[in-house]
């Protein structure tokens, strides 16, 4: 399951960077042109950090799990879907940052986009725990420390998403701000003892 995923996060990390282009003006001037280029390169900034948040609670859970189940697989597999649709979202809101109503439309169906990913890894967690698929020498405060990780960025999408309908490049901003929260500050993984996870 991990190395499937791995494979997927990198994808889609790699197809963001496919979106930033040569300025148009570069043969005027190329200084001018890159900063005229600036809502390309908030979205991809802004999106990468997404998937490396996600990525890095997914190691997360990953390195936690004793054994994995048919749900659980399939639970992964929605969470991977929306991983890979990013790119689209990424470029939509790079096209239409400062384009009047169409801004907030842009910034509101990225910011769906990316609740829906921090829903579906917790998602993902909490039914791990639930099933007690995690490894038997896993700590409760570790469990616990790690669910209070993945939980506020619920919270903190659905705040700007509605930040986003009055003060779209604002929200832009906030997204930036909840993935980072996931990133900083960063705790070592705890692994569990024995073999890698199974399927059950």
């Amino acid at each position: 399951m991990e190395a499937f995923s791995d494979g997927v996060f990198a994808i889609a990390i790699t197809l963001l960077v496919l979106d930033l282009s040569l300025p148009l003006s570069a043969g005027r001037n190329l200084l001018e042109g890159f900063l005229d280029e600036w809502p390309s390169y908030l979205a991809y900034i802004v999106s990468f950090s997404t998937v490396a948040a996600v990525w890095f609670g997914h190691h997360a859970i990953t390195e936690r799990l004793a054994r994995t189940n048919s749900t659980l697989l399939r639970l992964n597999m929605l969470l991977l879907l929306i991983v890979s649709l990013l790119p689209f979202p990424t470029r939509v809101l790079a096209e239409f940052i400062k384009q009047g109503n169409a801004e907030r439309v842009a910034v509101t169906v990225y910011g769906v986009v990316l609740l829906l990913t921090s829903v579906l890894l917790s998602g993902l967690w909490r039914y791990a725990r639930s099933a007690h698929l995690t490894a038997d020498d896993a700590g409760d405060e570790d469990l616990d420390l790690l669910t209070e990780r993945l939980t506020p960025s619920m919270a903190g999408y659905l705040v700007m998403i509605v930040l986003g309908l009055f003060l779209p490049i604002v929200a832009v901003f906030g997204y930036l701000l909840v993935s980072l929260f996931v990133l900083i500050p960063i705790r070592m993984p705890w692994r569990p003892s024995g073999t890698s996870p199974s399927v059950g």
